[in-house]
């Protein structure tokens, strides 16, 4: 990173950190997930090949800051909307059926055969897809972070993960 670069984000910082982790806070209503997205918001503007083009990168940094922020909002408004779809029926409660805990052999075998079904859903994905997958299923990446790491955008991130989440529903759903 050239000099100049590393001039002008250290300046944004000490002049904007704190007002940029305010802004973030007020849309994802988290103060640990505004840091983070404001460190990502940081780092998108050390990625822009040539600073001196933007005319006011304050202006920029908010911007970026804000696409990222809606971006982790969406992602999670689609995340609830897929678990409230795995939940069962409202009304139908665990303790409606004394046995719903029981281990029995039908539940064993059941249990196994989802399993099963998941695993032929990860192998008959494209290799990207299910990087990115397991990426945020199993070591609990965030879409930025995957995207980061496997270099595609953030976009990508949640087609790949929302065409594996298919998958597995296609496959479970045909037990």
């Amino acid at each position: 990173m050239n000099r100049a670069r590393k001039t002008l984000l250290e300046k944004l910082f000490a002049d904007h950190g704190q007002a940029l982790v305010r802004f973030i806070t007020r849309i994802v209503r988290s103060t640990e997930d505004a840091e983070d997205i404001a460190q990502h918001a940081y780092l998108r503007l050390q990625k822009l090949s040539d600073e001196k083009d933007l005319e006011n990168p304050r202006a920029y940094l908010f911007q970026i800051a804000n696409n990222l922020a809606v971006d982790q909002l969406r992602r999670g408004k689609l995340h609830l909307e897929y678990v409230s779809q795995q939940l069962p029926a409202e009304g139908a409660t665990a303790t409606d059926d004394d046995h719903a805990f029981h281990q029995s052999p039908e539940r064993v075998l059941a249990a196994r055969q989802q399993l099963q079904a998941i695993h032929d859903a990860m192998d008959s994905l494209p290799l990207k897809c299910r990087q990115a997958f397991l990426l945020h299923r199993s070591r609990g990446l965030s879409y930025a972070e995957i995207a980061q790491e496997m270099n595609i955008s953030v976009s990508s991130v949640e087609k790949y993960i929302l065409q594996a989440l298919k998958m597995c529903r296609k496959k479970v759903g045909n037990l």
